[in-house]
């Protein structure tokens, strides 16, 4: 369930790229969950024109999915009895996503260069496109040839940062009936999914079809005969049925638009963060291993939150570490020793039988730990500080008096941090009567205070804060902006001097600012949220 702020920061993100229409739909959509094309006509007061164009804008950006349930709809919201109608859901994750091009954009041009960097931010700024529009582009803006562009499209699909994508209306299924039933008898604790998880899980293709792309030049309808020539369609139009009667193979690609592959970036970026935090703790040599068993074992990841890596040998992490040629000096028993430190309490790194796995979960959580702890000594001190991270590390219930003791400090001050800990919802409170009747502790009872972190609440507490200080920020940035645009459009660089160049210096800094904050407090979102 995404939050009030969420939706609110959601929603300012497709204003201002996609207009205030689209973000209409799109806030119809995030509240009020699936819905079919009338339900959102009728919510909207929209016309059926401007809902269904708002509709594809968003497919079309990978912000919306639409598919078809297998029950009837029922309520005001249903149609014909019995008939299957199409529905459309926000993909609010996606939508997030677009903060981080940036972030994407930066990691697919260090792993596979410029030219395939380039190719990919047209991916982020049209959403979807087809081989054949792709190849429309570059050639529309000159830089690269037809093999080139599929060369270049081929490492990426190779690398999983572009995929194949969903189908357009998948038919899902209804949840099982007894699936709760099965979960509530099993000790083993297993989440339902979303319906935008189930959706997503329908409408994606094989992972044989998902990621598979095989250059062929000649059979692009405009060839290298034609390069001089301007392109007959512009990005974004759809190939013609003509065009492809010739050859099968062509047919079946063009059935597949390409689309950046948001699952794996993720977690790209994950794996940075973890490096990350290894270096902070550790040092460069720990970062340096940690990362030759990310590459290892990234092939065998399936999903973004894993929670542990597969085994590796530590003859397979020292070849992986060697590889580099900055690393030629490291020797084996280096890496061993580094390893030993990995895995001594709190081991980021699991051993068995001389094997060796990252334990994920425990590095993220050691990093989500780090910056609640910055979050509250800032906030609330250092004696709020003290007793959090002794609640956060004992996980379990603890006394009043027992916290006071353990952080040497006085009790009434304590309980006073403890309770606007909690009214902020970062800790959790119970009370205990002993020795009481029903009446109540007063007749021969006590009562006793308890206290703990219930970091499942926790996260989505600061979640929530980080969505609504980046909701907060982008209105800033838009009223400096607005409260300016007599400096920005009407006065040309060179005509800007004495205050009106002092105005347009400060909201450059301002803006600098701003955007810097966002991208930190993204990167605190991604932590908490996609981690």
């Amino acid at each position: 369930m995404v939050s009030q702020h969420g939706i609110l920061y959601a929603v300012h993100l497709v204003t201002n790229q996609f207009g205030n229409l689209v973000a209409k739909v799109c806030e119809c959509l995030l509240r009020d969950g699936a819905l079919p094309i009338h339900a959102i006509v009728r919510r909207t007061e929209l016309s059926p024109a401007k809902v269904k164009n708002s509709l594809l804008v968003l497919i079309q950006h990978n912000c919306a999915q639409a598919f078809i349930l297998e029950e009837s709809v029922s309520g005001e919201d249903a149609g014909e009895p019995g008939k299957a109608h199409t529905q459309y859901i926000a993909l609010f994750v996606n939508i997030l996503h677009r903060v981080r091009f940036s972030k994407f954009l930066d990691v697919v041009s260090k792993e596979l260069g410029g030219s395939c960097g380039e190719l990919f931010r047209g991916l982020l700024e049209h959403g979807r496109l087809t081989v054949k529009q792709i190849v429309d582009r570059a050639d529309a803006n000159a830089k690269e040839s037809t093999k080139t562009v599929q060369e270049d499209l081929h490492k990426l699909v190779m690398a999983h940062y572009v995929e194949c994508c969903p189908a357009p209306e998948p038919l899902v299924p209804p949840p099982d009936p007894d699936a709760k039933k099965r979960a509530k008898s099993s000790k083993v604790l297993v989440e339902s999914l979303t319906l935008e998880q189930r959706v997503m899980a329908v409408a994606m293709p094989s992972s044989m079809r998902r990621f598979s792309f095989v250059p062929n030049t000649d059979q692009i309808a405009d060839d290298q005969q034609n390069v001089n020539q301007p392109p007959t369609k512009d990005v974004g139009q759809k190939r013609k049925l003509h065009d492809l009667e010739s050859d099968p193979a062509l047919e079946e690609e063009a059935e597949c638009n390409w689309r950046a592959n948001f699952e794996e970036l993720l977690r790209r970026l994950r794996h940075k963060a973890c490096v990350d935090t290894i270096k902070v703790r550790f040092d460069d040599v720990a970062a340096t291993v940690l990362s030759a068993m990310l590459a290892a074992s990234r092939a065998e990841e399936n999903k973004v939150k894993t929670a542990n890596s597969v085994p590796l040998s530590l003859d397979t992490i020292y070849e992986e570490v060697v590889k580099n040629e900055k690393n030629h000096s490291m020797t084996f028993d280096h890496v061993r020793t580094c390893l030993e430190e990995l895995s001594s309490p709190p081991a980021f790194v699991k051993t068995d039988d001389e094997s060796y796995s990252i334990d994920f979960a425990q590095i993220v959580e050691a990093a989500q730990s780090e910056e609640i702890e910055s979050i509250i000594l800032k906030r609330y001190g250092e004696a709020a500080y003290k007793i959090f991270r002794l609640l956060f590390r004992v996980g379990r219930l603890m006394e009043t008096d027992k916290i006071a003791d353990t952080i040497f400090a006085e009790k009434k001050e304590t309980s006073k941090t403890l309770y606007k800990l909690w009214q902020d919802g970062y800790l959790l409170m119970e009370k205990l009567v002993m020795g009481g009747t029903a009446t109540g502790p007063s007749y021969g009872g006590s009562s006793f205070i308890l206290w703990k972190v219930n970091k499942r609440l926790l996260w989505g507490t600061v979640v929530d804060e980080m969505f609504h200080a980046a909701f907060n920020l982008n209105q800033r940035l838009t009223h400096e902006i607005d409260q300016n645009k007599e400096v920005i459009l009407n006065l040309p660089p060179d005509k800007r001097e004495g205050p009106d160049k002092q105005k347009f210096d400060r909201l450059r800094n301002v803006r600098l600012l701003i955007h810097s904050s966002l991208m930190k407090l993204d990167d605190v979102i991604m932590l908490f949220h996609d981690f």
